[in-house]
Order: C-alpha cells, then structure tokens, then sequence
C-alpha cells in the first residue's frame, strides 16, 4: 500500500497534538493557546524612534526601534529596518521579514520587497546591546546608533543555550523556576509579533494585508509568529520551521537527534515544538528549502505543514544543497506574496504525483501530472533515494519521460533492505524575467519557477510486501558529465576563484568507491591552475563517527587536451592522516579554492582563464 509521509504524518501527528494534556502544574502553560493567552501585540504603545532616514534605489529607508515591551521591570526594544516606494500614494500591502542567525536587519531585503510595491519591516532579532560594532547591527547602521536592547532578558544569539531550554537563568523571565516563557523563541516570537503592531500602524500600511517571511532561524520564527497571529495574511519560511526537533531518530549506523530538550520535554512538545503551531496558522504558506538541510529536515517539513489546516501549502526545494537555495526557488517567496497579498497571479498548484512499488515492468515508477493550466511547463525532474538521513542522502535523478498520462520515470532499485524516498520538482517558464538583483549574488534574471509535489515514502519492509524487480547495478563510472551537473550542487557559481562543485553520489551504494580501487579524474584545465579534490567523511553523520576532511590539492598545468587524474587514498591529506577506505564518504567536491574548517584561511590565488571542463570521474 502506498503511504505519503504528508497522509501518514496527519494521523500520526494529529493524535499526538490533540492528546490529553496531564494536569498542568501550578502556573505553567500546557498548550500554545495557553502560553500566549495573557499576551496582546497592541497593548502597549509602539513608540517609535527613527533614527536615521534616506533614500535609495526608488525606496524611503529608515533605521528605527520600536518598543517591544518590559520585562523584569526594564524596557526593551527592537532595531530595524522599515522601508516603503518613495512613490507610495495608496495604502499598500506590508511584509515583515526576519532575519537568520548570525545575520541581521536586511536593507536588502526591503529593497527587494519595496521594488515590487511593498513596505517592508526587516526587523533586528539577533542584536543586542548599545550598537557598538560588530555584533549584529542593522544593516548600514553607522556606529554608535541604537540597536536592538533586550534590557533585563536575553533571547538573541549571544544565549544561545536557551533555544531548546525553558530552564530558569539570569537573564531569563523566571529566574526562580522552569518556565516556556524562558525559552528564547517566545520572547523572539513576541518582539515580531510586536513587529506586525508597528507596520499595521504606519500610515503607508494596509493593516489588513500583512505577510511574513524568514530565513533559517527566521524560517522557525515565521511559523511561530503565523501559528500565533492572525494578522498574518500569507507566510513563507525557508529552510526552517519543521517540527519533531526532539525526536530521536534511527538510521543507517546510528541514531540522531536535532535538539536536547532541557526541562520537561511533554511541556516543550505542546508548547513550543513547531508541530503543535502548524494546526494554528490561518494563511497560505509557501515553505522553501533545500532537499538536504541541516536545519529543516525534508521529511519533518511534510509531516509538519500538513498539520496546517484549510490553507494552501506549497513546497519549493532546491536539490542537493544544504541551506540555499537556487533562483528558481527563492523567486517563489515574491511570487507567492504577490498573489496573496496583492492579487497578483497564483502560482500553481501542488504536482499530483503518484509512486507504484511494481509498474508494468516491475520496477518502481514515479508519475507526476502538472498543474499546466497556471504556468507553462519548462521541465520536469524527479529524483529519489535510498538513505534515511535527510541531511546526507544522495538523490539520484531519475529519468523522466513525457508520456499521455503525465510525467513519468522509473526508480531502479538494488537493495529492498532500504526505505525508498521519492518527489518531483516541476519547473515552469514565468511570463516575464523576474529580479532578484537587490541581493547580492543574484544578478540575473529569473526566468524559471520550482514547484514541488509531496514526499513519498516506503520502508524496507513495504518494498518487500510489494516485491518488484531489483535492476540497479553499482558502477564504477561516477560521472560522465553527460548530464551537465544535475547530480551536483554548485557552490559560488560566477566566482571562478572560489567556485565549488559538490556531489553526495559516492555515498551510494551504487557509486561507492570498491575497496583497493583509484578515483580517476579527466578535465581540460586551458591554463596553469592549483586545483583542489576534497573528499567530507561522516558529513552529518555524527552517529557513525567523527567527520573528517581529506583534500588532494595540486598545480595543473593548462593544456588544450584532456589530462587524467589518478589518484589513491594517500594522495588525500587531513591532520589525522589520509583516509583508510572509500567506504565512509559522504561527499566529494572539485574546488578552485578549499580551505578546511579548522584550518587558517589563506588568500586564493586569482583563477587564470577558462573554468575547468570535467570529461569523467570513475574508480579503477
């Protein structure tokens, strides 16, 4: 029988969020509700400060702060940008977007927003303090400006330890007891929520047209503040924002487990773990991500936005990369505020996708129908994959033929001792180029759209119920290149000197390196380059030992022919030594420039000519 992990998770999830609560101790909050119920975002004034005011790029862009609220008796204020078209002449539609971690106030953001006839709020959650450089000011904030002041608390990321704790602490709430209020996502929460009170009162602003996105950490704390506030009219975090973050997990050598919960984790679950604020948000959420993220675990989103009742969902991901996201999917999140916010065009509609175990031929098939009635279809591509871990599983690409009846790719297995993991991105041909040029790095246009069907799931013991026939065969070619780089991520693309390709292939048992064997690398290097070969052990997989990093790097004299790289296990170098077998790979990357985590970072020399032409990577 077939098993989505989107339908599997509603009855699995459902009993788990609307389970009896044990009695509440003495004061504690046992549900969502009842942890933001003595809280109102527009009980206290917002008393603005404007510190500094300019215009740029067609956009009004001030530096404000705006009270948040006091705790322990002390005030507390949130830093930010606030921008809106200098041209504004009619109440217009207002985003909040809230930053990730380690970054801050984006006017960036706002401008890529105020472009296409938004205000915009970016606000200032990770700063803390009177300002003074480096740590977390707005972006363009001169020195000595007013920053975000979490007075008497701390929830930014100098407390790091209180994101997964509601223990008491100092610079806590409750100083004297465990509490979910101790929590920093609550008091972040509360300073964005705080954030939507500010917009809804500025005189360029649609109240009634408020949206909200983030990223990473703002991905989390837009599913908080959407699953708290009804104002929010359309929501999409990124690459972040799943729930189950407690919840041990088995996998192929190990367990593993997202966050350690200190206190009474039954509390936590009901009140801040993201599965019990999915069943709560009231708008459209278009969730954008990357199909290996460390932060938002691809299966954890599915079982997470479909909690999410009555609303449109969509997904967007980015293959193979881990925490970005391509073009084609972060021009989602306009797109998607647009339509909800402005009543621009809607996007489609979820692919239906439909995974058969045994298909005519035995062998597993994925089938996907497009929504072609909304968007032109450009392509079409589906991958799938054997490996539990979310964070570290290769997706291989499945070849996909255009038949009467939709999509359609079969998945080769070699193993039925291994759960099957399935989905399909849809790729459609916008109307026009769109722009993504305010931020940096995305120069040019866009002109395609990803939509993402569901997930679909089997166990081991499923595929063997269902039998089918086990065609795979494992290779000893890796690459051809053929495909161009379908089964690669690229890592700053456009920048010769620091460019990196990156594959999970050799992770798969179908391309894993046999014991005794070389790995053969042939390319075209036109000019004298030093090239680097990296080969990342355990990435991500803690439980089945510690990661290490191995790299080969060497000098390749140009030349207009193909030249052959032949290389053994010793050619790899790392402080521990080179490594002892193929076996444990995770990743293997072709780097203009690499410098080791750990290690004292140098000066790239300037890529010379051409970028390199790889012909064939294989084991011998």
């Amino acid at each position: 029988m077939r098993i989505a992990i989107l339908a599997l998770s509603l009855l699995v999830s459902a009993s788990f969020i609307h389970a009896q609560a044990p009695a509440a101790a003495e004061g504690i909050p046992q549900s969502v509700a009842e942890l933001w119920a003595d809280f109102d975002p527009r009980r206290d004034p917002i008393e603005t400060e404007v510190i500094r005011e300019w215009k740029e790029d067609g956009a009004v862009l001030r530096h404000v702060r705006y009270f948040i609220g006091s705790f322990k008796g002390k005030p507390t204020r949130m830093a930010a940008v606030y921008g809106f078209p200098v041209d504004a002449k009619k109440k217009l539609p207002a985003v909040m977007h809230i930053h990730g971690g380690g970054q801050r106030g984006s006017v960036s953001e706002v401008k890529l927003l105020v472009a296409r006839g938004y205000a915009v709020l970016s606000v200032n959650w990770g700063g803390s303090g009177t300002g003074k450089a480096p740590f977390n000011t707005c972006e363009k904030a001169e020195l000595g400006d007013p920053n975000t002041d979490w007075g008497a608390v701390d929830p930014s990321q100098l407390n790091v330890p209180g994101y997964s704790s509601m223990l008491p602490g100092p610079k806590h709430l409750f100083e004297d007891r465990e509490h979910p209020k101790n929590n920093n996502w609550y008091l972040l929460t509360l300073g964005c929520r705080r954030g939507l009170t500010f917009l809804e009162q500025q005189p360029e602003v649609d109240a009634k047209r408020l949206g909200v996105h983030g990223y990473s950490m703002g991905g989390n704390l837009t599913m908080y503040v959407a699953g708290t506030d009804d104002r929010v009219k359309a929501a999409v975090p990124a690459v972040g924002g799943q729930g189950w973050r407690w919840q041990g997990r088995d996998y192929l050598g190990g367990k593993a487990q997202q966050e350690q919960i200190k206190g009474d984790i039954e509390v936590f679950k009901r009140t801040l773990s993201f599965e019990s604020y999915a069943p709560r948000i009231q708008c459209p959420v278009l969730h954008r991500s990357a199909t290996n993220d460390f932060h938002g675990w691809m299966d954890d989103v599915y079982r997470t936005n479909a909690l999410i009742e009555k609303q449109p969902v969509r997904y967007s991901w980015t293959p193979h990369m881990n925490h970005h996201l391509t073009p084609e999917v972060a021009i989602a999140m306009p797109l998607w505020l647009d339509h909800h916010l402005k009543g621009g065009p809607a996007l489609p509609a979820t692919p239906h996708s439909e995974l058969r175990l045994k298909s005519n031929d035995g062998v597993p098939m994925l089938r996907v129908r497009p929504d072609e009635q909304t968007l032109p279809v450009a392509r079409v591509a589906i991958y799938y994959s054997i490996d539990p871990d979310p964070r570290a599983r290769f997706w291989r690409s499945a070849e996909v033929h255009h038949e009467a009846e939709g999509y359609i790719a079969h998945l080769p297995l070699h193993t039925l001792d291994t759960p099957l993991f399935a989905f399909a991105n849809v790729y459609y041909t916008l109307p026009k180029p769109e722009s993504l040029s305010q931020i940096p790095g995305n120069s040019k246009p866009v002109t395609e759209l990803c939509i993402s069907s569901l997930l679909h799931s089997h166990t081991a013991a499923e595929l063997k119920q269902a039998a089918p026939k086990l065609t795979a065969k494992p290779s000893k070619l890796i690459e051809d290149f053929t495909h161009g780089l379908r089964d690669w991520y690229q890592l700053n693309a456009g920048n010769l000197t620091h460019q990196q390709l990156w594959t999970r292939k050799v992770t798969d048992p179908l391309w894993r390196g046999p014991d005794g064997s070389k790995l053969v690398l042939t390319l075209k290097m036109p000019q004298t380059n030093r090239f680097h070969l990296v080969l990342q052990q355990n990435e991500w997989r803690s439980y089945r030992g510690q990661r290490r990093t191995f790299v080969h790097s060497r000098e390749i004299h140009g030349s207009d022919t193909p030249q052959t790289l032949t290389l053994s296990l010793s050619d790899f170098t790392s402080p521990e030594g080179p490594p002892t077998s193929w076996s444990e790979l995770d990743q293997l990357g072709l780097c203009a420039h690499f410098v080791a985590k750990g290690s004292t970072a140098s000066d790239a020399p300037l890529w010379k000519g051409p970028a390199p032409e790889f012909v064939k990577l294989a084991w011998e």
